[in-house]
């Protein structure tokens, strides 16, 4: 009677794990975000697209993920699919930002705090994707540097060159007649 009265206990408990409805929910509830996401990432809409896709067959796939995690979980299988689309790779510029990584001043994104789309479109692909998973998706440089294939001190100088870049450009913007 006992193990009966267990395995009615355990029937009636709710599953902690996401299900393929919990993901197509999010995705249907966030589609802008996810899609604007893999825009960012991919810097090109055709590519968007099947990244936006192909987040949403990998989401929905075999995936032992908590309930409350599935919006960070798809959020990340858009960066990795845009990963593995676009394969990008740290540059090496002959800027001096390398000698000045590690200074803890970064240049401010603009007086209001926002960036210019079409100036993070026109980043390097690597500085691109640094820059919107440091700073946009609140990535750690360790976390960029796993899922990019590369080293912290490449994430980053590609950061602190996406920012000098967004910087600069956004300061002539403002001093355009």
């Amino acid at each position: 009677m006992s193990e009966q009265a267990g395995n009615q206990v355990q029937r009636t408990k709710p599953n902690p794990f996401a299900t393929h409805e919990d993901f197509i929910k999010v995705f249907h509830e966030d589609m802008n975000g996810l899609y604007q996401l893999s825009f960012l990432l991919t810097g090109d809409h055709e590519k968007a697209e099947k990244c936006f896709v192909a987040g949403i067959e990998d989401s929905v796939r075999e995936n032992r993920v908590f309930r409350e995690w599935a919006r960070s979980w798809a959020k990340r299988v858009i960066i990795e699919n845009a990963i593995r689309q676009l394969k990008p790779r740290p540059s090496f510029p002959s800027s001096s930002a390398s000698a000045s990584v590690f200074s803890h001043s970064e240049p401010s994104s603009s007086s209001n705090g926002h960036f210019n789309l079409e100036t993070v479109l026109k980043l390097e692909n690597f500085e691109r994707f640094v820059f919107v998973m440091s700073v946009l998706e609140n990535y750690s440089h360790h976390e960029c540097a796993l899922l990019l294939g590369c080293s912290v001190l490449e994430v980053r100088q590609a950061r602190l060159r996406a920012l000098e870049e967004l910087a600069s450009s956004d300061q002539l913007a403002s001093f355009a007649p």
